[in-house]
């Protein structure tokens, strides 16, 4: 373990892999005496950089899918407890697919933050970890998500993806029955920073029943709501 102790405290050796500020992130991290690092949060670690650290903080505040993607390429990668900070508006997404020991908010207060990293660091690997090397696979009627692959199947037959329609079609096996109007799909899938209209949700949703072929009615339309996948019941279809 790479704590030390001072004046009774365990400082330990953080790494934020953020965009901004950890103090700007985390206000109560910077009344810690925890010793905090920073690396951008596209950046990806290796099992060696992350090793001389005692946890990794992953900020989600401004950029959640790209906070998830750090998540899911940390797996098999290091056994280094991993927070995730995120808004609490975004806490319904994250699944134990993410690999994450624990989550925090930004307004967590010191005491908090300490005791939670104290936790994380004694535990054990969290579920992901102890399940293998790679995230478990999602799958809805019939159409299986192989997120360590990054593959998609419909009733093994593969489909031929691009990145986005492949985030896109997890996303909505992930929440199998749900609805969500275009506006979510552009905060879950493109990101709160993406700054094109609604109009390139239908497009990928076009492309996606296109390679769905004959299972394209998976992916229903709810007149004036948006898009679900699976649904029991249809509402039509306006596309």
């Amino acid at each position: 373990m790479l704590e030390s102790r001072q004046r009774g405290v365990h400082v330990m050796q953080l790494l934020c892999l953020t965009d901004i500020d950890p103090a700007d992130a985390l206000p109560g991290l910077d009344l810690l005496p925890h010793e905090v690092n920073r690396s951008p949060l596209k950046v990806r670690l290796n099992a060696s950089t992350a090793a001389r650290f005692d946890a990794l903080i992953i900020d989600g505040t401004l950029d959640i899918r790209g906070a998830r993607t750090a998540c899911l390429e940390l797996l098999g990668e290091s056994e280094v407890p991993r927070l995730l900070l995120c808004a609490e508006s975004m806490l319904s997404i994250v699944t134990p697919e993410w690999g994450v020991h624990d989550v925090m908010l930004p307004t967590a207060s010191p005491n908090e933050i300490d005791l939670r990293l104290r936790l994380a660091v004694a535990g054990s690997p969290g579920p992901a970890s102890e399940a293998g090397d790679s995230p478990a696979a999602v799958s809805a009627a019939g159409v299986v998500i192989d997120e360590g692959n990054f593959t998609a199947k419909v009733h093994d037959r593969l489909l031929d993806l691009t990145y986005k329609e492949f985030e896109l079609l997890h996303f909505l096996i992930g929440h199998s029955g749900r609805v969500f109007t275009r506006d979510q799909l552009l905060a879950e899938v493109w990101g709160t920073d993406y700054y094109g209209g609604t109009r390139t949700v239908d497009v990928h949703i076009r492309r996606l029943r296109a390679k769905l072929g004959d299972q394209e009615s998976l992916i229903s339309t709810v007149r004036g709501v948006g898009y679900g996948f699976a649904r029991a019941h249809e509402e039509g279809n306006d596309d």
